[in-house]
């Protein structure tokens, strides 16, 4: 096991990984958030970054995203390194984020919501009809509410149909931030099942968490954070059976 002190944890990514962080740095203003991590996701891979509130992982996937002003480092996909390359192409290239807002567009119908995501797909305008039937049967709450306005549904359906509209999108791989946050146990129970079976279909994810139990249960491997740096790294079944490293680093 990885001594548990303050050491930030090297993580050697696989030549074959789908995404691959070394040594990523950034910054909100002056404040030195994240320093240097490294880590990587092998395709078909479910990843949780797990760790306390600030501990800095929604800043890991906005900086992977290309959303912050300033960053430094090394973030590959797919083999090309896109720290450079503005968001909107990061997306393109097949890397795609939901947010823990959702920002599902007000006055648009649950289908028309999901058609953003389509029109995003390389082949989306050819394919509409059939890519949001596929995402429909994944989604059977969606797909009995295509009609309604998306934001009258419960904060679950609305995240789900944030999901769902991603992955309209045909992404290689889905970031997914606090997917759980703010909903109903039920919902969230159903909303893992759907990850799982995102998973069976060969979907590569990277997932942020507060719900330990419930990342770890779909992970592959998880990296836990603390204080801008990745301090563990292990299998998820041996963190979720190791209280004592989740008490360290995930206990409010």
């Amino acid at each position: 096991m990885t001594s548990m002190t303050q050491t930030t944890i090297v993580s050697p990514a696989a030549p074959s990984a789908l995404l691959s962080v070394e040594k990523l740095h950034a910054w909100y203003d002056r404040s030195h958030i994240l320093q240097g991590i490294d880590f990587h996701v092998m395709p078909g891979e479910v990843i949780s970054l797990i760790g306390r509130n600030g501990a800095g992982k929604t800043t890991s996937m906005k900086s992977i995203m290309g959303l912050l002003k300033r960053t430094a480092g090394q973030v590959r996909f797919n083999g090309i390194d896109i720290l450079a390359t503005p968001a909107h192409q990061r997306f393109h290239q097949g890397l795609a984020f939901v947010f823990e807002e959702r920002r599902i567009v007000a006055g648009l119908t649950v289908m028309e919501n999901i058609e953003l995501g389509v029109i995003a797909s390389p082949d989306g305008r050819k394919r509409t009809r059939e890519i949001v039937e596929e995402i429909a049967e994944t989604f059977p709450r969606l797909k009995e509410r295509l009609k309604q306005d998306a934001t009258t549904m419960s904060g679950g359906e609305q995240q789900m149909l944030a999901i769902a509209r991603a992955m309209a999108a045909k992404p290689t791989m889905i970031m997914l931030d606090e997917p759980s946050e703010g909903i109903m146990p039920k919902l969230v129970d159903e909303m893992f099942e759907y990850f799982m079976l995102l998973k069976n279909k060969g979907v590569t994810i990277l997932l942020v968490e507060q719900s330990v139990e419930h990342a770890l249960a779909i992970s592959d491997r998880a990296y836990i954070m603390d204080q801008g740096q990745i301090v563990h790294e292990a299998a998820a079944l041996d963190l979720l059976d190791d209280a004592e490293i989740q008490e360290r680093y995930c206990s409010v």
